[in-house]
């Protein structure tokens, strides 16, 4: 399953290597960590997606990022994404729930085409430092007309396809610096007619240090380094009446069904390397975030992504990206729809009694990714910490 993936082999050495700092002594933890970035970033060329292979991946939805607030990130926060939205992202990120958190967002996907992304999602923490959270994503199609050879105009009714991946993590902190955490995803594709079932795996972890501080007392989660392996998992295939055709044997009277072999499709398998560094003023308690991230697809061309947030009194943020790809398929079209620049920006409120702690919080986040073509993506959704 993962031997014909160079990503997926080196995301899952990777992560073993991490997981394995836990057993060290916490000060030898940095330099490892810094080695094993190292080491990611002079494999990109062993490990780099192949353009070969484009397009023989199915399930891609999986690439899909339906959450608004990591999105307008440009989706490059992968080592500091914290909370439900990390199930997508890196998983590891789940074990900053708190306590209990809800998550809601509706998505506009590349807008004129008519599809939309609705996700629901909660996470609950488990005794002192595990986290469990359930993710689930519809991708609906609205209706389509049926054709058949005969009628290709239609007008003999439609049919609704649908996406219905299903989430199911588990993340958990290891000691003050080191995170980890795994998903395992069922997919669902289906219309009337056909339909296919799969399953994936996610893995990832993260690591805080507060290198550059010069307040050792303060801040002391400047920096963050994240790697997640991302859709590893056994081949799908189609199944249902829809490959099904009914023939007259000639010269008779009888007729026989017949049945197409559907060919079967890899997971479109991704491993991503990030690291995130935060700046605070502590007195006027403002932040200012940059993230970057590298994504290796077994079966597309590889990126980088590029964001910075500011935040004031967590109260406001506004954030931006930018998405590279290599190797644009000509000067107007690119290799992918989702390059270019993004935006969003949030709003959160403490809920409680004036003048108590207030730890419950809602969020309203949204966010903007330029397309070509299309008309872009919108996404708006609604957090709920407790």
């Amino acid at each position: 399953m993962v031997r014909n993936y160079p990503s997926a082999r080196f995301g899952f050495v990777l992560i073993e290597s991490v997981i394995v700092l836990k057993k060290n002594d916490m000060r030898r933890s940095l330099k490892i960590g810094f080695i094993a970035l190292l080491s990611g970033v002079l494999a990109v060329p062993a490990i780099a997606g192949n353009s070969d292979r484009a397009g023989q991946a199915g399930a891609t939805e999986l690439l899909i990022n339906p959450w608004a607030r990591s999105s307008g990130f440009g989706s490059a926060n992968t080592a500091s994404v914290r909370g439900l939205e990390a199930q997508y992202l890196n998983v590891a990120g789940l074990a900053f729930t708190n306590k209990t958190e809800v998550l809601f967002s509706s998505t506009q996907w590349l807008v004129g085409s008519g599809v939309m992304i609705n996700s629901f999602g909660i996470s609950q923490k488990i005794g002192e430092a595990g986290v469990i959270g359930l993710g689930i994503m519809n991708m609906s199609f609205g209706e389509i007309d049926i054709t058949t050879s005969d009628l290709p105009e239609g007008g003999i009714g439609t049919f609704s396809p649908n996406y219905l991946n299903i989430g199911i993590s588990y993340a958990k902190s290891f000691s003050n610096s080191i995170n980890g955490g795994i998903t395992v995803r069922v997919i669902n594709q289906s219309i009337s007619n056909l339909r296919a079932s799969g399953v994936a795996f996610d893995a990832g972890i993260s690591y805080t240090t507060g290198l550059g501080n010069r307040d050792k007392e303060k801040n002391k989660d400047n920096v963050s380094f994240g790697i997640s392996l991302k859709n590893v998992g056994p081949p799908m295939k189609f199944s249902g009446d829809g490959l099904s055709v009914r023939g007259s044997v000639p010269g008779s009277d009888n007729s026989l069904t017949l049945e197409y072999r559907s060919a079967k499709y890899e997971m479109p398998s991704s491993l991503n390397i990030g690291v995130t560094y935060h700046w605070r003023d502590n007195k006027l308690m403002n932040r200012v975030t940059g993230a970057a991230n590298f994504t290796s697809n077994s079966f597309s061309k590889d990126q980088f992504s590029f964001g910075a947030e500011y935040s004031f009194k967590d109260l406001f943020m506004v954030r931006g990206g930018y998405v590279l790809q290599f190797g644009k398929g000509g000067p107007d079209i690119a290799a992918s729809a989702l390059t270019g620049p993004t935006a969003g920006a949030t709003v959160e409120v403490g809920l409680g009694k004036k003048g108590t702690e207030k730890k419950t919080k809602l969020g309203i986040d949204y966010s903007y990714r330029h397309t070509n073509p299309f008309s872009g993506v919108h996404s708006i959704g609604v957090r709920l910490a407790l």
